[in-house]
């Protein structure tokens, strides 16, 4: 892996929570989505877990707080989806966080899916 392409990977995973990794509108559904990466395994850490939330945080907020609808008002009133797209399978941890975070921002009408390409190993 280049040095650009390993930079390129540290800015866009759960660790960089300012930065929406994806962002377009599903065109099947219709739904905006907003996707996250993250390519390292999972490891149980207190410090993971952290960021998977602070991430979340981030996207809902800019889904919720009009940041989303002043960049993009041709957006208004599209249902969302949050997707994490990982390469690992979330270990038991992670899984119980984002069940609960599934609950919570399913009350604000915010899809959720984890999506496991299974590229690590």
């Amino acid at each position: 892996m280049s040095r650009e392409q390993e930079q390129e990977n540290l800015q866009t995973r759960v660790a960089s929570p300012a930065v929406i990794d994806l962002f377009g509108v599903d065109g099947k559904t219709d739904e905006v989505v907003l996707a996250m990466n993250e390519a390292r395994p999972w490891d149980g850490s207190d410090e993971r877990l952290h960021e998977l939330q602070e991430k979340f945080n981030a996207y809902v907020s800019f889904l919720l707080d009009g940041e989303m609808i002043a960049a993009h008002p041709e957006l208004a009133g599209k249902p969302a989806r949050i997707e994490l797209r990982c390469d690992h399978m979330p270990d038991e941890r992670a899984l119980e966080l984002l069940n609960l975070i599934h609950d919570q921002i399913a009350l604000q009408d915010i899809k959720m899916e984890v999506i496991v390409r299974g590229r690590g190993s």
